[in-house]
């Protein structure tokens, strides 16, 4: 009987408990609205349409303000919108500006009942993202990505955030866009580097994915133009979606999406207080040093190791490091946020779509696979 008086004494908490495992496992099986648009207008207006609002904002940075905003501005649906804009590139992803978007949008009247737009590259969407998802505890919004990278990486998947003190991402929370609109029409804005940093991360999700898509990737030059690229870039934002539905959290593996992003965001940051590089190099580079320890470790096969980093020689160049410069990596890489305690933790690869989470490797591990960065 006192068993059973416990039982219905802590009930509510019972119940409490399965409602949120019910929640959060709807959420875990829902996967992110992501619409391929084929007419702009059309998609948007549906977007901002499902969206019931008192206000609406769109969020660009001074690059996309002139070669993008103009794309969008004229449509019915936008006739409203409130533009806010901050300082373009990484460096200013930051605490100023995310104070800058919060005060733009308390001195424009929004509510908690009003939408955003982020209209930008990985910086904007990241950002954007965030202060939606802070300001009056949070509001909906739209993120449409105007670079490659912004389309298969930063824009998919509710990581949202700033760089602070130094390190990448530092900042943030897992909330995700209402709707991900993604249209080729941006990328004819874009630079053959910009185009190239996007690529890196697709060549990532061709890695952690099958080895026919890595293949196709590493082949044949793809335009932007060509429905082939069309295709690419579908496959490799469903290869992102089908990861970030399964793992929304990053519990598990959701880390799969990492690869090249220990080492990577440690010469991103190494870089931000020289000469920044953009963050699809530095993956690349990342990749590199990951692979070569994926050899070392997990069995990756050598040939594809090295198949995988001459298309990165080629297509990327090469970061300058030296010696010197590998205490500060490390110490780069220990301020990951995938870290537990005092371990580097790296995802690796024992073959192409045979994913590793939570390898970790030594200090000496990792100068050695710096080692072999600088001498390829």
């Amino acid at each position: 009987m006192a068993d059973f008086c416990l039982f219905i004494d802590n009930y509510p908490l019972f119940s409490i408990r399965i409602t949120l495992f019910l929640i959060n496992f709807a959420r875990r099986m829902e996967p992110q609205k992501v619409i391929m648009s084929r007419c702009l207008a059309q998609s948007l207006s549906d977007a901002i349409a499902a969206q019931p609002h008192d206000r609406l904002f769109v969020l660009c940075d001074e690059t996309t303000r002139e070669l993008c905003l103009p794309l969008v501005a004229g449509l019915e649906c936008m006739q409203q919108a409130q533009c806010i804009t901050i300082g373009a590139t990484d460096t200013n992803k930051t605490l100023t500006s995310l104070a800058h978007v919060w005060s733009e949008l308390q001195r424009l009247g929004a509510t908690r009942h009003s939408l955003m737009v982020n209209l930008g590259g990985g910086m904007v969407t990241d950002l954007g993202g965030f202060a939606a998802s802070t300001f009056k505890r949070g509001i909906p919004y739209i993120n449409i990505p105007t670079t490659l990278l912004s389309m298969v990486d930063a824009s998919v998947g509710g990581k949202t955030g700033i760089n602070f003190g130094g390190l990448k991402n530092e900042v943030g929370v897992f909330n995700n866009a209402a709707v991900v609109i993604l249209d080729t029409t941006f990328l004819q804005t874009l630079d053959h580097e910009n185009i190239l940093s996007g690529f890196a991360e697709m060549l990532k999700h061709g890695l952690i994915s099958s080895e026919a898509m890595w293949a196709r990737l590493i082949g044949e030059p793809l335009t932007v133009n060509s429905p082939q690229f069309a295709a690419a870039l579908e496959q490799s934002v469903a290869v992102k979606q089908r990861i970030v539905t399964e793992d929304p959290t990053e519990q598990g593996i959701r880390k799969a999406l990492n690869l090249g992003h220990t080492a990577g965001h440690a010469f991103e940051s190494l870089a931000l207080e020289r000469h920044p590089v953009l963050h699809g190099y530095a993956v690349a580079y990342g990749l590199i040093v990951e692979l070569y320890l994926s050899c070392v470790k997990t069995g990756f096969p050598q040939d594809k190791m090295r198949q995988t980093v001459n298309f990165v020689k080629e297509h990327y160049g090469r970061m300058a490091v030296t010696c010197d410069d590998y205490p500060q990596l490390v110490r780069l890489m220990h301020h990951d946020k995938k870290n537990v305690g005092d371990s580097i933790n790296f995802t690796l690869l024992g073959g192409i779509g045979d994913i590793r989470i939570n390898q970790t490797a030594t200090e000496d591990d990792i100068k050695e696979a710096l080692d072999f960065y600088r001498e390829f």
